[in-house]
């Protein structure tokens, strides 16, 4: 699979003044913006077309919102769109592979994503949500407007800072447009998409969110994101049940990340066709469906905290465990999209269940269901996605409520720490891990791995046999004239290091061979190692310098690496790193 593809490239001049200012960065962050805001506005109108077509809704009616669907289209729908998106993606893996998220290109990739894969994973989304699937919209708008962003710095060759910074810039814009809510979705870019804060990044970020955010409202009136009524004033104890509440909602949030692995694990172990999953995945959402609509799509519908939660009390916990089934059922058996909106409706749902049972247990405590529902919503989203300070801001625009916030805040710390303590991973990063990449965050890690041994070690080596006389190596390697020579055997495999002082000692004799002072004899080094698994081998090894090898089982000699150049460029990669991050010229 060819990860970025070539592309359109602006003339030479105009490159060169947009890489020569920083407010030209600004400039492209506005563009992006913009067009961040129309795909988000356009990928939400092809999912309500969706959804009149296959499932009868009116214009402007969302399915998570409905009373009850058509029992026939509720199960087959899902179902048959099911088996379709299973053939397409199985096809689609097969020649592409897995294509690169925002997270993933920040963090290994310098920023670089393909245009062409973001347009497949957004249509991917877009389908999944419009046939019913519980998945959120959120994957698709990241990708596809981060993805937009990275073309386009790739079409000014911008630095790897600079694109990272664009990516951000996409993303966010996305959730700004996404949840009506700028403050929210700059945090978001910095926090999940970023992995920092830094000056360099706060204009290009905070506009881009800014512009995104008004121009999916000019196109779509209608708020895309949540919708609550009024809350009541809290006081200093419901503060501290916050905090409790950040406790259940991280337990909750690390029982539904490891669900949808536990999902995928029963299809495989089963040996369930990956083509065929999502059938039998969009059939169960089906039947729950029938049941009760609201665990269908992303739940945007659903999530009008003044018209939900006024059902029974038994049929908002009927719809809690329902829509949570729901989520890990279709994530785990294969459609794309994401958990951010399902845990906003599981946070709400298990927030409002919490404050009916503690205010049935305390009475006297006078406790607002509604608030409860704020601060549950966004702290189990801040335990399944991460960014407590992006969840924070969304509560502040959506509720205008100051202390409510502060609430909100605590509960968000607390579970951010409990899922960062027993669990260690967002929904994002828990997914890579499963398929073997060891990143936790978008901190760009990728500059690590680009600084191998391969790219560090000198290829002009000076080799000696193995058994030949300390005499004829003396003759061949008079002293000063290097510090250390790798030795080989006849099969030209390595045998070990030879120190060039220690071989013109007096004490050793001259007829001795050059095995006699091998050192480092089963240490080396492979050329794919990172500059820090290097440097680890060096003080593990407690060597100046080793060998590089092709690999351990040819032994073949390429190179050679000391521990002082892998130091010093790893210490000048690092620095020119951070002045990156902060922006410094």
């Amino acid at each position: 699979m060819r990860l970025f593809s070539r592309q359109f490239e602006v003339p030479h001049r105009l490159r060169a003044v947009v890489r020569a200012r920083e407010s030209s960065v600004i400039v492209l962050a506005l563009i992006i913006g913009a067009v961040a805001g129309l795909a988000v506005a356009a990928m939400g109108e092809a999912v309500g077309l969706m959804h009149q077509v296959f499932f009868g809704l009116d214009p402007g009616e969302r399915l998570s919102g409905r009373v009850s669907l058509n029992p026939l289209y509720a199960f087959l729908t899902p179902c048959v769109g099911g088996l379709l998106f299973g053939i397409v993606t199985a096809y689609v893996t097969r020649h592409r592979g897995v294509e690169v998220d925002p997270i993933e290109a920040n963090a290994l990739h310098g920023g670089r994503m393909s245009m062409r894969g973001s347009l497949i994973v957004a249509a991917q989304t877009v389908w999944s949500s419009g046939i019913g699937a519980s998945v959120g919209l959120e994957a698709g708008y990241t990708q596809l407007a981060s993805g937009m962003a990275s073309a386009i710095g790739r079409a000014f060759r911008l630095r790897r800072s600079d694109m990272r910074i664009l990516v951000g810039c996409g993303s966010a814009a996305a959730i700004a447009a996404a949840f009506g809510a700028p403050l929210g979705g700059a945090f978001y870019g910095f926090e999940l998409i970023i992995g920092s804060y830094s000056i360099a990044s706060l204009a290009p970020v905070g506009m881009a969110s800014l512009v995104g955010y008004l121009t999916a409202r000019a196109f779509t009136p209608d708020r895309l994101g949540i919708e609550t009524g009024a809350v009541a004033n809290l006081a200093v104890h419901d503060v501290v049940i916050a905090a409790f509440v950040g406790v259940l909602a991280a337990v909750f949030g690390i029982l539904l990340m490891r669900g949808v692995a536990a999902c995928d694990l029963i299809f495989t172990r089963f040996k369930v066709k990956p083509a065929l999953r999502p059938m039998i995945g969009g059939a169960l959402v089906g039947l729950m469906a029938i049941l009760s609509p609201q665990v269908m799509s992303s739940g945007h519908g659903a999530l009008h905290l003044t018209g939900i939660f006024k059902l029974p009390l038994v049929t908002i916990a009927l719809i809690f465990v329902l829509k949570a089934i729901a989520s890990v059922v279709s994530l785990g058996s294969g459609f794309r999209g994401g958990l951010f909106f399902a845990s906003l409706l599981l946070g709400a749902l298990g927030g409002q269940l919490f404050a009916f049972g503690l205010g049935a247990a305390w009475p006297g405590l006078n406790v607002d269901p509604d608030s409860y529902a704020i601060i549950g919503m966004c702290a189990l989203s801040v335990s399944v996605i991460g960014g407590p300070l992006t969840m924070t801001f969304i509560a502040l625009e959506t509720t205008g409520d100051l202390w409510l916030t502060t609430a909100v805040l605590i509960a968000a710390i607390i579970a951010m720490q409990v899922t960062r303590e027993f669990f260690g991973y967002s929904f994002a990063t828990w997914r890579f891990h499963l398929r073997g990449e060891a990143i936790r965050s978008a901190a760009d890690v990728g500059w690590i791995r680009d600084l191998t041994v391969a790219r560090m070690m000198r290829s002009d080596v000076r080799t000696t046999p193995v058994e030949a006389p300390v005499a004829v190596f003396r003759e061949e390697f008079p002293l000063g004239s290097t510090n250390q020579v790798i030795a080989v055997d006849e099969d030209d495999r390595y045998a070990g290091m030879v120190i060039v002082a220690e071989a013109h000692a007096a004490e050793l004799a001259a007829t001795a061979s050059v095995r006699s002072i091998l050192h480092q004899a089963g240490h080396m080094l492979l050329p794919q190692m990172t500059a820090q698994e290097a440097i680890a081998a060096f003080d593990r090894y407690e060597a100046e310098a080793l060998a590089v090898v092709d690999s351990l089982e040819r032994r073949q000699v390429i190179g050679l690496l000391s521990e002082a150049h892998a130091l010093r460029r790893y210490s000048n990669a690092s620095e020119r790193q951070r002045r990156d991050l902060l922006g410094e010229t």
